[in-house]
């Protein structure tokens, strides 16, 4: 009996062998139907419409921030900005070395330039078409005498500011002779360099494009520049309103 009973023991325990592997397919066949089926048609084509309409959104945004910042760019680099900003650093760095007691303001009329006087003698606000700096432009040398300033001369050369048409323009030149002629006359071209400053220039209508205040007819040393400056393809104005005071006093 009791070996009956030990030799039943291993079937039982194969039969429960056999059953195992059925029972495992059946619960991987569940867990595969629980899994889900995929995307629908509608679902795919959902996502991609929300996924191209974010696209263009971003696309949109960054069209926009390329237009501002070329339309930024345009404005500080436009031809009359640059025109502007020389014209300004030209008068000023030309006046503060000039000298006070020798600069001459002119009125224009055919190319004829005469010297602008105030109406009364009492504080005048003149004005004028041209501008005569002068200057001393020669090195100082304490070892060479011959380069040492003489405080008896004026000047050794002269920047001659003025409106040719509708241009703004600078003439650099010896001192002796000065741009115009004592009293006035034709400007000086002999041994000249000519710059164009600005295009497209239009005086003040009413302090003219240069112009200086006097007290008993002498000038107070500082001159003023007003002028507008228009850009031909759009039409954009900039005006310069700008002053330079001459410190420099010779001879005494």
């Amino acid at each position: 009996m009791h070996q009956g009973a030990k030799s039943m023991r291993p079937e039982v325990s194969l039969q429960r062998q056999v059953c195992s592997p059925a029972r495992a397919e059946d619960n991987a066949q569940e867990r595969l139907a629980k899994l889900p089926s995929g995307l629908t048609i509608v679902e795919l084509t959902i996502t991609m419409t929300l996924g191209l309409i974010l696209a263009l959104a971003v696309g949109g945004l960054l069209a926009s921030g390329q237009r501002c910042w070329h339309q930024t760019y345009n404005l500080v680099h436009q031809k009359i900005k640059r025109d502007a900003q020389t014209l300004m650093i030209t008068f000023q760095s030309v006046g503060r070395k000039a000298n006070r007691n020798s600069y001459v303001i002119y009125n224009a009329n055919a190319g004829i330039f005469t010297p602008a006087e105030p109406q009364t003698a009492d504080e005048e606000l003149v004005c004028g078409d041209a501008v005569e700096f002068r200057f001393w432009d020669v090195e100082l040398d304490k070892a060479d005498s011959q380069q040492l300033m003489d405080v008896t001369k004026e000047a050794t050369a002269y920047a001659f500011f003025y409106l040719d048409a509708d241009e703004l323009k600078v003439d650099y030149g010896p001192y002796p002779p000065g741009a115009v002629p004592a009293g006035g006359g034709s400007r000086n071209t002999t041994d000249v360099i000519t710059t164009t400053l600005a295009e497209n220039v239009v005086p003040d209508p009413h302090t003219g494009a240069f112009s200086h205040t006097t007290i008993s007819g002498v000038g107070r040393g500082c001159v003023r520049i007003n002028v507008r400056l228009t850009d031909p393809d759009d039409g954009h104005s900039v005006t310069v309103k700008t002053a330079t005071l001459m410190r420099n006093i010779w001879p005494r």
